[in-house]
């Protein structure tokens, strides 16, 4: 009886063994997971933070690209508009040169000679004050007869009656002036009124 008892608890501790043996070996596969989990974890983090890198250059290139523009931009600009504040000053020059002229009556600056001389005088100064104008790209707006362009002109007031369409500048009372592409003046003109039983009109305002 008791080598029975003694085969009986050699199965036992057999069978024991066995199951011993198969819970050790998804034991050992869960170890080996969990040892290779954290190298593709910090694989991920690289990758993402290179991702991030590169995003930060390319902006960092954006805006170094954005600057570079625009203090080339402001470089033209000061080169192209440097002598705006000088042609600001001589533009009464010019207007007086020109009222100097329309003041002398024709007959009169024909018939003496020391008028003529003197009318011939001043057309030279202003001839020569806006060639002087011209070399560096400001020109004379004198709008007489054109459509009305509130970009480039003033209008003072209308007139009715003229005969003209309505919007066109029938009268320039002072000359305007541009440096480019950059207004340094309106002209100040005066507007032609449509007909008020056809109720033409224009937008004189900006």
């Amino acid at each position: 009886m008791s080598e029975e008892k003694k085969v009986q608890d050699a199965d036992v501790e057999n069978q024991a063994d066995v199951h011993a043996t198969e819970e050790d070996v998804p034991a050992n596969d869960t170890q080996t997971g969990e040892a290779e989990n954290p190298e593709l974890a910090v694989l991920d983090k690289l990758q993402a933070e290179n991702s991030e890198l590169k995003d930060r250059l390319m902006r960092a290139l954006a805006e170094v690209e954005n600057v570079r523009r625009r203090a080339d931009k402001e470089r033209q600009d000061g080169q192209k508009y440097a002598v705006s504040p000088l042609a600001k000053e001589l533009l009464p020059v010019a207007d007086n040169l020109r009222r100097a002229l329309e003041a002398i009556p024709g007959d009169l600056a024909q018939g003496d000679d020391q008028i003529k001389n003197m009318v011939m005088g001043i057309e030279m100064t202003e001839k020569q004050l806006l060639d002087a104008f011209e070399k560096v790209n400001i020109q004379r707006v004198n709008p007489q007869g054109e459509k009305f362009d509130y970009q480039l002109h003033q209008a003072m007031s209308e007139a009715e009656g003229t005969g003209q369409p309505a919007g066109t500048v029938v009268q320039v009372l002072q000359a305007g002036y541009v440096l480019a592409d950059r207004l340094l003046r309106p002209a100040m003109v005066v507007v032609a009124k449509g007909d008020p039983e056809e109720g033409a009109s224009v937008d004189t305002t900006a």
